[in-house]
């Protein structure tokens, strides 16, 4: 079989399972199997496919047509120009999180320290590229599940990033009061409502129900946060969530009697993605 018939299989495969972006898959999954880029396919598509490799890439196709996301068969995924390694057990990071990212990054100053949260911190995709990107910040990470801590330590490590904390620890239990107090607090915490998680795409039900489910209206996250971590921010300090379609107004009425200022950013669909808080 030639590399063009090989990478012609995989795509029909991928197209007749009616996997959505076929073509880009396909492109990633040849790329991750032959360690080569599109350009190498397109010039070596008369070449005879080396066979170990080719049946690594017919390998990650019926993975993905099982449902298998297509980062988890990558084994990383970039967020905010950086690759974070992924898999069962941890929540894929999204597009729009970043959103949330560069609005923290709009309200750390650069040149004096601060302390910042991330819980439900997962891969550390918020909190890591915080870290890094305001190196004068101390990032203190919380996570819970064993699984997703692996990977939080695994992306600490291959990002060589020294200012931060990382700390297993469940975000729906008091925190320990030892810790010094937060300039800000950013969080994107699991908001589907119980009912839905069921009901989700194929590739989302591969991840973790932990880092999905949040309660019976998606809100348990939020009303913990206030009750139990809103007091470790510091006066003028600032909360940064990410929540789910119309969450927005109800995140805010939950705060409003505890806060000075808050605003709701818009993503790039358009969708009220993260709730702004000044405390």
């Amino acid at each position: 079989m030639t590399v063009f018939e090989l990478y012609k299989t995989g795509l029909l495969t991928l197209q007749a399972h009616q996997i959505e972006d076929a073509a880009v898959d396909a492109d990633l999954l040849f790329s991750e199997a032959f360690g080569k880029d599109k350009s190498w396919r397109i010039v070596h598509a008369g070449d005879r496919a080396e066979e170990l490799k080719a049946s690594q890439f017919l390998s990650f196709v019926e993975r993905r047509v099982k449902g298998e996301p297509l980062q988890y068969i990558l084994g990383a995924w970039s967020f905010f120009g950086r690759d974070f390694s992924v898999g069962d057990g941890v929540l894929i990071p999204r597009p729009e999180t970043e959103e949330l990212v560069e609005r923290a990054l709009e309200l750390l100053p650069k040149d004096s320290p601060q302390i910042v949260y991330d819980l439900c911190a997962g891969s550390g995709a918020i909190g890591l590229t915080v870290a890094l990107e305001r190196p004068n910040c101390t990032v203190y990470l919380f996570e819970k599940y064993d699984a997703a801590f692996s990977y939080l330590e695994k992306n600490t490590n291959a990002l060589g990033v020294q200012n931060v904390k990382l700390i297993q620890a469940d975000v729906l239990k008091s925190p320990d009061e030892t810790l010094p107090q937060a300039d800000m607090l950013l969080s994107n915490p699991p908001y589907i409502p119980s009912s839905e998680v069921p009901v989700l795409q194929q590739e989302v039900q591969r991840e973790p129900h932990t880092a999905l489910d949040g309660g019976e209206d998606g809100l348990c996250f939020y009303r913990a946060i206030r009750s139990l971590w809103l007091h470790r921010v510091k006066k003028d300090g600032y909360l940064l969530f990410e929540c789910g379609n119309h969450q927005a107004k109800e995140i805010s009425s939950l705060f409003a009697g505890d806060t000075a200022k808050q605003n709701v950013l818009y993503d790039f669909n358009a969708v009220d993605r993260i709730v702004e808080i000044n405390v």
